[in-house]
């Protein structure tokens, strides 16, 4: 190993020993310093810079959560010895080990600090997906506190995307959750539906561990892809603990585990960080009907008299407000109360739709006379061409001037323009003539 890697191993596997290393943080990662200057950078996973108001915008926060004005704690945040952070990870009832160090200590800063509303916004959502994480979790056999995983991913946001396109509370990217039987297309995106979502993501997780072995390269691989783990055993000369291949992991990845380690921390020990969950209504009861066409949500809701938003936080799956039913019977999932009126108003729903695209469209011949006259005059301009050679037109380029304007006052293309014209790239000057044809 060579110095910084063994720096990094001894900071992050002592949670005892005194070490002499500064740790900063700032906006968007963890930066460690030795005595002698080694700098090396951690990012916090992306959710964690999630913005609050995008979560207190869905229509689940708006209709289910409040906040709790009778919570009678103040909004400071304490700070605590390192031996109480041990502690009490020790205490969590997890088969996953919950180790301290000191970069564990600022992802737990973060939520309690940073992020404390954040944590009460997931506290409260945690009543809706909780449930159904546990189910799927314990369906497969799995720890049951894998189902903080989705705070790291997503901070509870079922509707979140990242920067890679991972899509969902369990951040799936497409071709990971095709391998799981998700559903994805241009209209339906299963990763986006909390309990196919789920039960994808514990089937994943078996899966990943039956490889490894060891839940935190679990959780790792699940983050950056088994491939990555495996190159950071080998460069680690075959140690497959994750504290000992941690230098040689992605930058987010070596965030990642301590990320999930904090999460854990924060919903259980949040009262002992002042921080007070929003109140949660769990909705009414939903049920599905089995829709056979395709129907807009815009229909649904107005022979019904429902919500479009309504509609759209039950049945996320669908990508632009319709469903899909016409390749494949689909379900819809409504407020239990209103699945009787849908069947019964079912024809005035679909009578009242648009068809989005056309089924058959007919081709239009031209009349005879436009035909001979188009005949007629193909056979001049090719008589003309024979006689002569066909003359340059000139454009003069006006202020503001783009070659796409240029083309089309003057029926031609750009790639004409640019072959014509020796141009490029897309720059040209005022006052300039350009050859047109």
């Amino acid at each position: 190993m060579n110095k910084k890697t063994l720096f990094l191993a001894a900071l992050l596997l002592s949670a005892t020993c005194a070490m002499q290393a500064q740790i900063e943080v700032d906006d968007d990662e963890i930066i460690l310093t030795d005595e002698e200057g080694e700098v090396e950078e951690i990012d916090f996973p992306e959710a964690m810079d999630l913005n609050l108001d995008s979560l207190l915008g869905l229509y689940s926060s708006k209709n289910y959560l409040q906040t709790d004005n009778d919570c009678r704690m103040t909004d400071e945040n304490p700070q605590y010895d390192r031996e109480v952070y041990i502690d009490r990870l020790k205490r969590l009832p997890t088969v996953m080990e919950m180790p301290y160090n000191e970069v564990v200590r600022a992802c737990i800063d973060r939520y309690t600090g940073r992020l404390r509303r954040t944590v009460s916004f997931m506290l409260g959502a945690a009543n809706f997906y909780m449930p159904i994480f546990e189910e799927a979790l314990e369906a497969y056999q799995l720890p049951l506190e894998l189902k903080y995983l989705p705070i790291i991913e997503s901070s509870l946001n079922p509707t979140a995307v990242s920067r890679a396109g991972a899509t969902g509370l369990w951040q799936f990217m497409i071709t990971t959750g095709k391998m799981y039987g998700l559903e994805v297309n241009s209209y339906v995106d299963e990763r986006r539906d909390p309990v196919k979502a789920s039960y994808a993501a514990a089937h994943y997780l078996r899966d990943l561990y039956k490889v490894f072995g060891d839940w935190n390269l679990v959780i790792a691989a699940y983050n950056c892809g088994p491939e990555n783990i495996n190159k950071a055993i080998h460069r680690a000369g075959g140690e497959k603990d994750y504290w000992q291949i941690y230098p040689y992991l992605p930058q987010e990845t070596r965030g990642y585990v301590p990320a999930f380690i904090a999460a854990n921390y924060v919903m259980n020990y949040y009262c002992e960080h002042n921080i007070c969950p929003m109140l949660s209504q769990l909705p009414a009861k939903t049920d599905t009907v089995i829709v056979d066409r395709n129907v807009s949500f815009a229909s649904i809701a107005r022979v019904c008299g429902l919500d479009v938003q309504l509609i759209r936080s039950l049945n996320p799956v669908y990508r632009r407000d319709l469903v899909s039913g016409l390749a494949a019977p689909a379900t819809l999932r409504l407020p239990l109360n209103d699945i009787t009126r849908f069947i019964d108003l079912q024809d005035s729903i679909y009578a009242s739709d648009v068809e989005l695209k056309r089924a058959e469209v007919e081709v239009v011949e031209r009349p005879a006379i436009a035909v001979a006259t188009h005949k007629a005059r193909s056979t001049a301009r090719q008589k003309g061409h024979r006689g002569r050679s066909a003359r340059a037109s000139y454009s003069t380029v006006r202020k503001g001037d783009t070659l796409s304007a240029i083309a089309r006052r003057n029926g031609t293309t750009v790639a004409k323009l640019r072959k014509l014209n020796g141009i490029r790239g897309n720059n040209i000057r005022a006052g300039k003539k350009l050859r047109v044809k």
